[in-house]
């Protein structure tokens, strides 16, 4: 038996077809200490997440981590779980739809469009293989982070080539590694900001809080960092702010290691201190709510914040299925269209 994955139907293989393959980080299946335990256990076994040698991790994840961190994570999913499911799925399969439907009317049955998470299911794995058996031959991968980091990005890549080297015929590959300063992106965004001003009013302070990374992934050389200030700067620029009216903030650290700095926790603690006591929250690296938006940025730390004496506190959803949002996207697919 050949060790490489091929087709008995060749009949397509003249076919102009292309498989887009939307992906993003993952999700329990079910907010259980055990749909958990799970997840947590797929994820933190990856190299690209935790880089620490695989003996000592291994025994940290299983001999204590995995222990106690699966109770505690789904007692945080239930507070966000809806009844349509986990809401980082539900916004992807709209994200999918929209740009099935808008895909469909420029290039009718040429494009196919999957949806995969990382960790969890759908899967990568499952994806490509219905690409395969639908003899694609060219695939264009755009992973939903639009600033690239090794622990995202980089191993999204990682587990679409692992799946690929396996296959007899290989098609044609776009990865779309990054689109933190593609200006449709920084449009959708300065959008979001701007309708949520109109309606609410403008805040002492806008905080652009990005997801956290270990510093020395950083100093190893993940542009991750950088890509984050860009988008900053870009969307300053778009929203014509001064220096006193944002700040920059990292969140979701784990473990004592030191992470990218400022911290999100602790710029909001000091804020009313400094006389902002109204502030309007955004993220810009998660392009759809999930876990650490809806539970950690808008309720957890809107309690730092109130508990020191901040007054108003208005999280900005993720940009999700806006339809500027899926304008960016199209923008940046479909040129590897072929």
């Amino acid at each position: 038996m050949s060790r490489y994955k091929g087709s008995s139907d060749l009949s397509g293989v003249n076919n102009k077809r292309t498989g887009v393959l939307l992906t993003n980080l993952g999700t329990p299946e079910q907010p259980s200490p055990s749909a958990l335990r799970h997840y947590l256990s797929e994820f933190l076994s990856d190299p690209r997440v935790v880089e620490i040698p695989r003996f000592i991790w291994m025994v940290i994840l299983h001999g204590f981590i995995l222990r106690f961190r699966p109770a505690k994570s789904a007692k945080l999913y239930q507070k966000i779980w809806t009844e349509a499911g986990s809401p980082l799925l539900v916004i992807s399969e709209q994200q999918k739809q929209k740009v099935e439907v808008q895909l469909a009317k420029k290039f009718g049955d040429d494009v196919i469009v999957e949806l995969a998470m990382r960790y969890g299911k759908p899967s990568i794995t499952a994806a490509l293989e219905r690409f395969r058996e639908l003899n694609v031959h060219n695939i264009v991968v755009m992973p939903l982070y639009p600033q690239y980091a090794g622990p995202t990005t980089g191993s999204t890549f990682e587990e679409v080539t692992n799946e690929l080297k396996q296959w007899r015929w290989v098609p044609s590959l776009h990865f779309i590694s990054s689109y933190h300063d593609h200006p449709l992106y920084i449009n959708a965004l300065a959008n979001s900001i701007e309708e949520h001003i109109k309606e609410h009013g403008k805040p002492d302070k806008l905080v652009l809080s990005y997801h956290g990374m270990p510093k020395l992934f950083h100093q190893w050389g993940d542009p991750y960092f950088e890509f984050c200030h860009k988008t900053t700067e870009l969307l300053v620029e778009k929203l014509d702010l001064k220096q006193d009216d944002f700040v920059m903030t990292f969140q979701s650290r784990f473990g004592k290691a030191e992470w990218l700095k400022p911290y999100t926790d602790e710029a909001l603690a000091g804020l009313p201190a400094q006389g902002c006591k109204n502030i309007a929250i955004i993220s810009p690296a998660f392009s759809a709510d999930c876990l650490e938006t809806l539970e950690e940025l808008e309720k957890e730390n809107r309690d730092v914040f109130i508990n020191e004496g901040g007054q108003e506190y208005r999280y900005i959803a993720a940009l999700n299925d806006r339809d500027d949002h899926i304008e960016a996207l199209l923008a940046i697919i479909e040129p590897s269209i072929n």
